[in-house]
């Protein structure tokens, strides 16, 4: 691991590389081309859990409101308007109100209203006789009781108490305005949208084809004639196709640091970065079955990770350590490493784990000669089944034999919703890089993003508590405190955060890849190529 001001300094020359500024005027036209690196379930963002729909299809939606898409670290002071042209809070923080862009039409010619914003909502919420087949955000809408609409060009959400966090919820790549009109099955397999790129084609396992919206709303943009995403799961191949000059950038944080290496040798114009995204790779345990309804099992199995051989094995040692939430200095909410490092599995003595492991292991019937045999679910990309490899044989020092079990990806999230696997690695990422997401999303009784089942209502006050807590230093030691109590319960034990690469011609100017999201950078209007 490297020291915290050399990693410091390293972070600030990535945030300087991710955010390389436009020289030279624009150019319009061009066909943007980017690898995609498997096949999504649909084109339904708010249906999805993944960046394989977030990437391809972010381009055709717009927000109320998004990230600054030429900053790599998001936060609430870069938050600027999109479907909305302005924003302000009630006195007693509990109105968050929107005046709404005029003249706005959707890619089928249809006016953009505040009806819209209210179908959006309603539907996330669970509220409207239309139902989405999967909502896996649902409950970052928990506490709106309801958005209320004045006039065509004004929207309100009404909450239950104060929730600071809601702007920078709805400023996520995961949050699109759909239209009033179009159906949720409709959405799925022809989305309709308002943003600077309209939908042509998804050709499962072949290609998805975005083409220039003409009437966007913002004069001038996208600079673009159209995105092609070809879809490629053998990551070798894909990069060599990047290498070789047939694709304009690399799929969005899925370069491993040997493929990065590769590139810069034979590509060596190529402009490349390795930073952060607020991935976690972690454990999801079925605890609802046996043996892992046992919480010595459980236990067992955290303590005998060494996080560091996996970030060793896979990233060459620049990948990082932490809890639930992303470590700093690209993480905002990161707990202290002094204050981890007592949660038990996180200390540095793997052996002395390892042994703690075993007697827990032997308590709950298992030995040298009864070990327990199961099967450990993944999804069939490298990035979860690499790691998954490398699972299964620390595992074996704990009794436990395992064997890979890889799921597409259209057929991955829908099994872990409905808790069809034993033991599964899994990666999660954070849209946003706050507790609100990350804790209600993952953690809380009920969601559809728990994968685990994982209920501690005790905990879930806490998570209230420091959900309207404004006091930013106040909010911080309750997610810390929150945090460390999620290890120590092994409710999805982390094993790492990863950093990852992309890489692009140098004739593509104005991408920002971001250091605390890998799903708000894509809305890809000022885009262009120099060439």
């Amino acid at each position: 691991m490297r020291s915290g001001r050399a990693f410091a300094a390293a972070m600030s020359c990535l945030l300087l590389l991710g955010s390389i500024a436009i020289a030279g005027e624009p150019k319009q036209g061009g066909i943007f081309r980017i690898y995609h690196r498997d096949s999504p379930g649909s084109a339904s963002i708010h249906e999805g859990a993944t960046n394989s729909i977030n990437i391809p299809f972010m381009p055709v939606f717009n927000n109320l409101v998004i990230y600054d898409q030429h900053i790599a670290q998001n936060s609430l002071d870069n938050i600027r308007p999109e479907l909305a042209e302005s924003w302000a809070w009630s006195a007693d923080k509990k109105t968050l109100t929107f005046k709404l862009r005029q003249g706005v039409k959707w890619h089928d010619g249809k006016p953009f209203t505040s009806a819209d914003v209210k179908c959006t909502f309603d539907m996330l919420m669970g509220k409207s006789q239309q139902k989405f087949r999967q909502n896996p955000r649902k409950t970052w809408y928990d506490q709106v009781n309801d958005v209320t609409t004045n006039g065509d060009y004004e929207a309100s959400f009404n909450l239950k108490r104060p929730q600071p966090s809601l702007l920078g919820l709805l400023a996520s790549g995961y949050t699109p305005v759909y239209p009033c009109h179009v159906s949720p099955g409709d959405m799925r397999t022809k989305p309709v949208g308002t943003g600077p790129f309209k939908f042509v084609e998804f050709k499962a396992n072949e290609s998805i084809k975005l083409t220039r919206n003409p009437d966007y709303w913002k004069k001038g943009l996208p600079y673009l004639d159209g995105i092609e995403f070809n879809i490629i799961t053998n990551r070798s191949t894909a990069v060599l196709g990047f290498i070789s000059g047939k694709f304009d950038m690399t799929f969005p944080t899925e370069v491993t640091i040997p493929l990065l290496k590769d590139v810069k040798s034979q590509a060596p114009n190529a402009v490349c970065v390795l930073e952060p995204n607020n991935v976690s790779t972690n454990i999801i345990v079925n605890s609802s079955n046996p043996p892992f309804d046992n919480i010595d099992v459980r236990r067992a199995l955290a303590l005998a990770l060494d996080r560091k051989a996996f970030i060793q094995i896979q990233f060459e040692g620049q990948a990082d350590i932490g809890g639930t939430m992303q470590p700093g200095p690209a993480g905002l909410w990161a707990m202290p490493k002094e204050m981890l490092e007592t949660i038990p599995g996180y200390g540095p003595d793997i052996e002395k784990n390892r042994d703690e492991a075993r007697k827990l292991m032997q308590k709950a019937g298992f030995d040298p000669d009864k070990r327990l045999q199961i099967k450990i679910a993944t999804r069939n990309i490298p990035i979860y089944r690499d790691p998954a490899i490398v699972l299964i044989d620390q595992i074996k020092s704990i009794y436990i034999d395992a064997e890979l079990d890889v799921v597409d990806t259209a057929q991955w999230f829908p099994k872990v919703a409905r808790k069809d696997y034993s033991l599964g690695l899994n990666l999660t990422g954070n849209a946003v890089d706050d507790p609100d997401q990350s804790f209600y999303e993952n953690y809380a009784c009920g969601s559809e993003r728990n994968y685990t089942g994982y209920c501690n209502r005790e905990i879930e006050k806490l998570f209230d508590q420091q959900s309207a807590e404004p006091d930013i230093n106040k909010r911080k030691k309750l997610v810390w405190e929150i945090d460390k109590k999620l290890q120590e319960d092994v409710a999805r034990p982390i094993i790492f955060h990863s950093r990852s690469g992309t890489c692009w011609q140098p004739y593509v100017k104005g991408v920002t890849i971001m250091v605390n999201s890998s799903y708000n950078g894509y809305r890809y209007e000022d885009v262009w190529l120099n060439k």
